[in-house]
């Protein structure tokens, strides 16, 4: 795909990213919604295969790629059906997750936001430059500051992210290393 039009679809995507997370945040029926769905955990455990896309963009420097896949990824959590049973810890982690995005800015959040962006520049940084060391320390970094987080300010409800950001870590940094191995086999 030539520049222009890798610029063009990867802008779509991104503006697309903007609008449903800002819908998300205006309409209280479809945060409703996309939470009733990701309590679903398919959702949780489906993420590393978009972080691994965006990887895979920006190694090959194409703005789709990248955007389209940042665009799953947080479309990702309403994918699902809504489950028919959940566990107890899933539901307190969410809960607090909704009441924590709907309550109003603060230094933590801003921290967290800031933590969010800073990771997908990361990845996409280090992928971008072929620094696979620096891509390794961002993802599994991103990892243990999720968990922290989250099992600090929800308490033991926290814990029920701990295997899905761990095999999610594991998951990445293996397809990482074997991509690398075989790019250098190559050579």
């Amino acid at each position: 795909m030539n520049t222009q039009w890798d610029r063009l679809f990867g802008s779509i995507f991104a503006m697309a990213t903007i609008v449903i997370v800002c819908y998300f945040f205006i309409s209280d029926e479809f945060f409703e919604w996309v939470f009733a769905r990701h309590h679903n955990v398919l959702s949780w455990y489906i993420r590393p295969l978009f972080i691994i896309l965006i990887v895979i963009g920006a190694y090959k420097k194409s703005f789709t790629i990248i955007f389209a896949s940042i665009f799953a990824l947080f479309t990702s959590m309403f994918w699902f059906p809504i489950p028919s049973d959940v566990d107890a810890d899933v539901v307190g982690f969410l809960n607090f997750e909704k009441n924590y995005l709907v309550s109003g800015w603060s230094v933590d959040k801003l921290f967290v936001a800031g933590a969010v962006v800073l990771f997908f520049v990361g990845l996409i940084y280090a992928a971008w430059q072929r620094k696979w060391k620096f891509l390794i320390i961002v993802i599994a970094g991103s990892a243990v500051l999720k968990v922290f987080h989250s099992v600090l300010f929800s308490g033991e409800s926290g814990f029920s992210i701990v295997k899905p950001a761990l095999l999610g870590v594991v998951v990445c940094i293996v397809s990482i290393i074997l991509f690398v191995h075989s790019k250098k086999t190559k050579k």
